[in-house]
């Protein structure tokens, strides 16, 4: 597959020039298993030379799992709700954590607990909520739980969803997902994310916060797979600097 990556090129030589550094990292999300989709995630991660922060779902999370995180240095576990569930309204966006559930703290601290369990030290206290939204009416919950970060999607407005919760969100996802899961076209991917490092390089977005690419293992064609090995590459051609 052959992408013009000029313009992110292009915006990298204004970095250089400005001396500055930009901090990126990897989440993919919705691990359960040991599949050879996950196979060839940590492949590409040992490739790329990027570790990913794996979203792992904890009520479907088993065993099998857990012992090939613990094998793979490159995978970062943290956690992705609870059991994936959609219980917003039927003409709402989709969420498991929206407003109006009431009391979710047992969830939380289930979904804590149990990754706990299985990656003992590996899990790193990161909340993901599945299709990225989560009510701020819970944020007093999840730092209960034992959560010190939040990611959900698109660039942060603080750095911190609540006092003691930091919020590290992703900012590109090469999936069309209304569009058969398919790769959303590269020029449009490769525009956004130049967009993206402009507004980072001229203060509108804030630069301390990692860029993330946003990837689901489980559903990538030959495409997604490509452009993933591609942008990841191109990212480290840059002034960066890899979050884990």
């Amino acid at each position: 597959m052959l992408i013009d990556w000029s313009p992110v090129t292009r915006e990298f030589a204004h970095w250089r020039a400005a001396g500055l550094t930009l901090p990126i990292w990897w989440r993919d999300d919705d691990a359960v298993a040991a599949t050879p989709a996950l196979e060839k995630l940590v492949a590409m991660s040992k490739a790329v030379g990027v570790p990913v922060h794996l979203a792992v779902i904890p009520d479907m999370a088993d065993a099998g799992l857990a012992a090939r995180v613990a094998d793979a240095g490159c995978l970062i576990p943290v956690v992705h709700g609870w059991a994936h569930q959609n219980h917003a309204a039927a003409n709402a966006k989709k969420a498991e954590f929206g407003a109006g559930r009431g009391d979710v703290s047992g969830e939380l601290q289930s979904g804590m607990s149990r990754l706990q369990t299985l990656f003992g030290d590996r899990l790193k206290p990161m909340f993901v909520p599945p299709w990225n939204r989560i009510s701020p009416d819970y944020y007093p919950a999840l730092i209960g739980a034992g959560f010190s970060a939040l990611s959900t999607y698109t660039p942060r407005k603080h750095p911190h969803a609540a006092a003691g919760l930091q919020q590290i969100n992703t900012h590109l996802d090469p999936i069309a997902w209304r569009k058969g899961k398919t790769l959303i076209d590269p020029d449009e991917l490769v525009s956004q994310l130049a967009k993206l490092l402009l507004d980072r390089r001229t203060g509108v977005a804030d630069n301390d916060e990692p860029l993330g690419l946003l990837t689901h293992h489980l559903v990538h064609d030959a495409d997604v797979w490509e452009f993933t090995r591609q942008v990841l590459t191109i990212l480290q051609d840059g002034p960066v600097m890899i979050y884990r």
